[in-house]
């Protein structure tokens, strides 16, 4: 079996033929790629309300007070500790509004 020898020369003889070929063939102009819609939703306002929620060690809330009725809040969470083994504590807690 005998081998083809092929020269640099003859290599880069046919790539300019390539690329004078292409040069010469017609060009298609490019589209421009179409914009996006943006798929985020509009973020919905939520609000809130504080209150005072009593809890107990496992952090499980027992009562629910509105936010000027902290003494009552304390109280309760006072009669619980005295009345049961754990203690418990009173903590602010905002929750949404539904309207």
């Amino acid at each position: 079996m005998a081998r083809k020898t092929i020269s640099i020369r003859d290599k880069r003889a046919e790539a300019d033929a390539a690329e004078a070929q292409e040069a010469a063939a017609p060009k298609k102009a490019k589209k421009a790629p179409a914009k996006r819609k943006s798929r985020a939703k509009a973020a919905a306002e939520v609000r809130l309300k504080a209150f005072w929620g009593v809890f107990n060690q496992q952090l499980k809330r027992i009562a629910l007070y509105d936010y000027s009725q902290k003494k009552e809040a304390e109280k309760k969470a006072q009669e619980l500790t005295e009345k049961g083994k754990s203690p418990h504590f009173v903590q602010p807690v905002k929750e949404a509004i539904t309207e």
